[in-house]
């Protein structure tokens, strides 16, 4: 026992000495007390060993268990981290559960892999005690993300980066008139479609602590992503800048009549050599998030067409969202 007393205090020297992991402002002994229960048998019983314990930094939170956030936490979970998952829909939680462990099979990945832990988001305090980053995939709407940082800033502790996965708005506008106590900690961090695209565009605000900046590059490179980083605020980041004429342009045509939605698509791959066009990009993402993100820039940017939102609408109408409704441009 006085052996592994010694080792846990030399563990807790060389720990504190690298720095950047929040939970080690916590007294030391409660953090390797149920290592040294484990190791002299007396507690037999198995112990669920988190990788805060062997790993800096620790697990990861996500708030909203939809598309993206099970992409998300697939990827932070490949390394042997644990991710905690929070939704209000217990059924989306257990179907983000069968879908990482779907995802680990259909791209044959090896090694250890972290648990997926589910919450409801009663229990948000309790998950973000276990974190040092908490990543917000809620719908693309700017008063509910506003009403989510602003939450998560009230109940993270201090060290806890919070991140918006919005493919919109920037973090600049989603706390503009926030009170927040830890503005500095606020970022963005969007994601495309991972594993399949690993991309992910990292840009802070104007009182973005820098390490926070260099934290998110570090780890996003080391969990599988390929990180860039968004030098000034920017609506729509560098890559979806770029989509957004393409695709307000791919629907404008297909309004008018000049070519069918499939027409597009195909000349657009036949050109660009792209696995997807446009529409079929478009029917993935999910209609209903395409028309949300239309009318976010029409509103930023005044005498955008409304065509290609009123060409939107009339699938909504109807009920056709894209490949989660099972129909959309196309019919899966």
């Amino acid at each position: 026992m006085r052996i592994l007393l010694m080792l846990a205090i030399h563990l807790s020297h060389e720990l504190r000495q690298s720095g950047n992991c929040w939970y080690l402002r916590r007294p030391t002994f409660f953090l390797y007390f149920p290592l040294l229960k484990a190791l002299t048998n007396h507690n037999p019983a198995p112990i669920e060993m988190l990788p805060s314990q062997t790993q800096c930094p620790a697990a990861v939170a996500i708030l909203g268990a939809g598309s993206q956030g099970r992409r998300i936490a697939y990827m932070w979970s490949s390394t042997g981290n644990d991710v905690h998952l929070i939704d209000s829909q217990p059924a989306q939680l257990q179907a983000s559960v069968e879908a990482v462990e779907g995802m680990r099979q259909q791209f044959k990945a090896i090694g250890s892999h972290g648990r997926i832990h589910t919450h409801a988001v009663e229990a948000l305090r309790g998950a973000l005690e276990k974190v040092w980053l908490i990543v917000e995939c809620v719908p693309e709407k700017l008063s509910l993300k506003q009403q989510i940082i602003a939450q998560l800033d009230a109940l993270a502790p201090e060290g806890v980066i919070i991140a918006s996965n919005s493919s919109s708005y920037t973090c600049t506008e989603i706390i503009h008139g926030l009170e927040l106590a830890h503005k500095s900690r606020v970022l963005s961090a969007h994601t495309y479609w991972p594993p399949e695209t690993t991309a992910i565009e990292i840009m802070g605000h104007g009182e973005t602590n820098p390490a926070h900046i260099e934290t998110m590059m570090k780890e996003c490179g080391e969990h599988g992503f390929t990180p860039f980083q968004v030098k000034q605020p920017s609506m729509g980041y560098i890559y979806n800048r770029i989509w957004a004429a393409i695709k307000r342009e791919a629907l404008f045509a297909a309004a008018e009549g000049a070519a069918t939605p499939q027409e597009i698509d195909a000349i657009f791959k036949d050109i660009l050599k792209t696995a997807k066009g446009p529409f079929e990009q478009m029917d993935v993402v999910g209609l209903d998030v395409v028309l949300d993100i239309e009318n976010h820039y029409a509103a930023a940017r005044p005498g955008l067409p409304v065509k290609p939102r009123e060409y939107l609408q009339q699938f909504l109408t109807q009920g056709h969202l894209g490949v989660k409704s099972g129909r959309g441009f196309y019919e899966y």
